[in-house]
């Protein structure tokens, strides 16, 4: 059965911005769903305007891979609801990160770190380099995904170290960026994805889009769900017995 994945949106800048409206008339979310559907993962949405950010206990339960986009309005998500969400991930589900949610307080709760980093806009040309092809998110990507026009992130980039460095971008004004990384927090899996501007039309390329398929691959639980609990345990063998 193929993995379900709910691609979550703040679903802003579609609304006030008529170039963003343009480049992503279903919203970003929109965009990401269908290519995840036309790569055979079970998709829904869910944006910052739905009643609990559509992200309630069910749906989060019923999602194995939750793919989160925000800019503008990062703190407009609810404390409650982003703690849900940083619960679910510890408990087995998987989380792609992409561009600007580094700054989201669900990533921030679970790095433990700021997520902050340097950045430009001058619509330049990035090269998006493989640094760790034998990865499954990086399988069918040729050696580096050549991206114009893009934003500049730029490092230091202030995340704990990563399990793994996929992607490293370089742009063309000189900066390079650990642009594609992997962590483990309690049983799940997370990825963060640089690229994604809300104004350039990253998630319609199709190299961005395999990636995409092959993170939420990579990121869906392999076994049961459960939230790490503190226990007080009986010994498997009985203690101080000298017979």
């Amino acid at each position: 059965m193929a993995p379900t994945v709910t691609v979550w949106n703040e679903n802003v800048h579609e609304q006030e911005d008529d170039a963003v409206a343009d480049i992503y008339p279903d919203g970003i979310h929109g965009t990401i769903a269908d290519a995840l559907a036309d790569h055979g993962f079970e998709t829904e949405t869910a944006t910052l305007q739905d009643p609990e950010h559509g992200l309630t206990e069910d749906v989060l339960e019923e999602t194995d891979v939750l793919v989160w986009w925000s800019h503008i309005a990062q703190d407009e998500v609810e404390d409650a609801v982003a703690e849900r969400v940083a619960d679910a991930v510890r408990g087995g589900m998987g989380l792609i990160v992409l561009h600007s949610a580094v700054l989201s307080t669900v990533f921030r709760s679970l790095m433990g770190t700021t997520g902050t980093l340097k950045w430009r806009e001058a619509d330049e040309r990035e090269r998006l380099w493989v640094t760790e092809p034998t990865h499954p998110i990086a399988e069918g990507v040729d050696e580096c995904i050549e991206l114009e026009p893009t934003e500049m992130y730029g490092e230091p980039f202030d995340v704990p170290t990563p399990d793994s460095v996929v992607f490293t971008s370089w742009f063309e004004g000189g900066e390079v960026f650990r642009s594609g990384c992997c962590w483990q927090r309690g049983r799940g899996k997370i990825f963060f994805f640089r690229p994604g501007h809300e104004t350039h039309p990253i998630y319609h390329d199709d190299d961005i889009q395999r990636v995409l398929a092959n993170a939420a691959e990579w990121a869906a639980p392999d076994g049961e769900r459960k939230l790490p609990t503190l226990e007080n345990v009986e010994p498997r063998e009985r203690i101080g017995d000298d017979d």
